[in-house]
């Protein structure tokens, strides 16, 4: 993984240079401690230093108001805690590799991975298919602020593009459109022209209808094979993400023997209602983050880091 500066550091360095500044003109600045000879700041220079000052107050305050509002959002949604902030994304995304056990013969394929190297205490949402088309769920993510990607089929989702395509300007930073094929078929078991169909196609209808070709691409159960890979290639597919772990209403699933999250975990759920399992879209955010906070986790924005 290739470790880039982080933004926060930078935030966090320039305020410490202005407060340096700060503290060192009130020392010098009140007649009583000024060494003998030293020059008084240029007055562009003070400008400068209040701007800067200025811009970093205003900065703390924007993140406590966005604090207070997300406490307040999670009593609202009967959340157990607010959720955690997640770091500030890194300036060099890290090297993605196929899983050990996933790979295939090929070779220059799209990664096949369950989990973004990484050492912070985060994950992240994925949600799958889009047959379940509940407003409250829009709602209730962003003003929980809390990030996610969604992977859709066409042939759920084709009776109403304008609820994703309000899902995806439905927060500040957007909520990213990803490919999980037009049919949501077993890929393994059609040939590789079905195979690049399924997902090619899936690549045309979402950008066509969302503006966007989306580089990443979920393989429907999470079953795939070489031709599999090389048709999602074929058509601008860079990364194939599964899952670590699976969200319910009432539970989780998990992928590995300690049952637990990890850092950089890909979690999985999936836009389904009480048709189909034991509560509504909310009730299975509520359940998820309340594990995921729990843990001592926060949920960070996969696009950022893949």
């Amino acid at each position: 993984m290739t470790k880039g500066v982080r933004r926060s550091s930078r935030v966090l360095g320039a305020a410490l240079v202005v407060a340096a500044l700060a503290s060192a003109a009130t020392a010098c600045g009140d007649g009583t401690e000024q060494a003998k000879g030293a020059p008084a700041p240029a007055a562009g220079q003070q400008a400068q230093g209040q701007k800067a000052s200025g811009a970093i107050e205003a900065y703390v305050e924007k993140v406590r108001a966005q604090r207070a509002a997300r406490a307040v959002a999670a009593r609202k949604w009967g959340l157990a805690r607010t959720p955690l902030d997640a770091p500030a994304p890194p300036a060099v995304k890290p090297r993605i590799t196929t899983r050990k056990g996933f790979e295939t013969a090929g070779e220059g394929l799209p990664p096949v991975f369950t989990t973004v190297p990484t050492k912070q205490k985060i994950v992240f949402l994925t949600i799958d298919d889009g047959a379940e088309k509940d407003p409250a769920l829009l709602r209730m993510m962003n003003e929980l602020r809390i990030p996610y990607s969604a992977f859709i089929s066409d042939y759920v989702v084709k009776d109403d593009y304008g609820y994703f395509a309000r899902m995806q300007k439905s927060q500040e930073g957007g909520v990213s459109l990803h490919n999980h094929t037009l049919n949501h078929r077993y890929l393994p078991g059609l040939s590789y022209s079905q195979q690049k169909r399924e997902i090619c196609g899936m690549q045309d209808v979402i950008e066509k209808r969302f503006g966007k070709r989306p580089p990443l691409f979920r393989p429907p159960y999470g079953n795939y094979n070489e031709d599999t890979l090389r048709a999602a290639k074929s058509c601008g597919v860079k990364a194939v993400p599964l899952w670590a772990s699976e969200a319910f209403p009432d539970h989780m699933e998990w992928r590995e023997w300690d049952r637990d999250l990890h850092p950089g975990d890909i979690v999985l759920t999936h836009f389904r209602g009480k048709d189909d399992w034991k509560g509504t879209m909310p009730d299975m955010i509520r359940r998820v983050m309340n594990v995921i906070t729990a843990k001592g986790y926060a949920v960070a924005k996969l696009e950022d880091y893949v």
